[in-house]
């Protein structure tokens, strides 16, 4: 039995869901899953489409070239079709901060991300043993003002030499150099705390302190060559009260980058996340 996801998105128009459902009873597919959204501002239709196929004579390729030919050309639509048993490929970009990184490692050992993870690629050799206590090659690339150009081939070269599909900045300290982000567009994942551009800097959580805030938060979104601007994909929050503590404050604010930063990459690698005008469209 073949599983097999498909994501369109096009000019809001007549007849498309009759369309494209009549066309998966057409090769003899069973439809397991649908949901649709349309941007009236925009006129903009997104669809989203899970289903199982039997018959052995469609294999992918032929349905690929099929579609294209009966739905997405007299629609004009943006679209994709993958196989559900085809895993993603993520490399995790991380520097010294541990706690993102951890929690991605222990989710996936667990089998709670739909992924392959076959590199890990750092500007600091400090959590190297992190890499080898999961059996992960781990591949140190520096990245300085001075040698970035030569920093960001190198992570281009390791990226192409595993196959990787998309990339994951597990608190990377550091700008993504604008070929890197050109060659995985939307599929660069950051996390970043919720108080940007309000409170910038190394401490945000200070700042945020000594403002007297009443919630702490984080987001993750695609990676844009506007830094930080790029579409939101999940973001949370948490209360704070004076009774809290700096230290309080950091540790709720780690929590929350860990439980973000896991939602938006099992929504991604699960293919329910469409881009459009740098906002997202995000199924469940």
């Amino acid at each position: 039995m073949q599983k097999i996801t498909i994501l369109i998105h096009c000019e809001d128009q007549k007849a498309i869901i009759a369309s494209v459902t009549s066309y998966i009873a057409s090769i003899e597919g069973n439809i397991i899953y649908l949901d649709q959204h349309v941007d009236a501002d925009e006129n903009v239709f997104f669809m989203r489409l899970e289903c199982e196929l039997s018959a052995k004579k469609w294999d992918l390729e032929t349905i690929k070239n099929d579609f294209k030919i009966n739905l997405a050309i007299p629609f004009n639509m943006s679209w994709e079709i993958y196989p559900q048993e085809q895993k993603p490929k993520m490399a995790l970009f991380i520097s010294k901060y541990d706690h993102c990184l951890y929690d991605i490692l222990g989710r996936y050992s667990a089998g709670e991300l739909p992924l392959e993870i076959p590199l890990i690629i750092s500007n600091h050799e400090d959590l190297k043993p992190v890499a080898e206590r999961f059996n992960i090659p781990f591949h140190y690339v520096p990245f300085t003002k001075e040698i970035k150009v030569d920093g960001e081939q190198q992570q281009i070269d390791l990226l192409k030499r595993y196959a990787i599909d998309f990339i994951v900045l597990a608190r990377y300290m550091q700008i993504i150099g604008p070929n890197l982000v050109a060659l995985y567009k939307n599929n660069i994942i950051n996390i970043h705390h919720s108080f940007l551009p309000a409170f910038p800097g190394a401490k945000p959580y200070h700042s945020a302190f000594k403002r007297g805030v009443k919630i702490i938060g984080a987001t993750s979104h695609y990676v844009t060559e506007g830094l930080d601007e790029g579409p939101i994909i999940e973001q949370d929050i948490s209360r704070v009260t004076h009774s809290h503590s700096i230290d309080d404050f950091i540790m709720k604010g780690r929590d929350l980058e860990r439980m973000v930063l896991a939602r938006a990459i099992k929504l991604h690698a699960e293919r329910k996340t469409m881009v459009y005008n740098n906002k997202t469209v995000v199924f469940s």
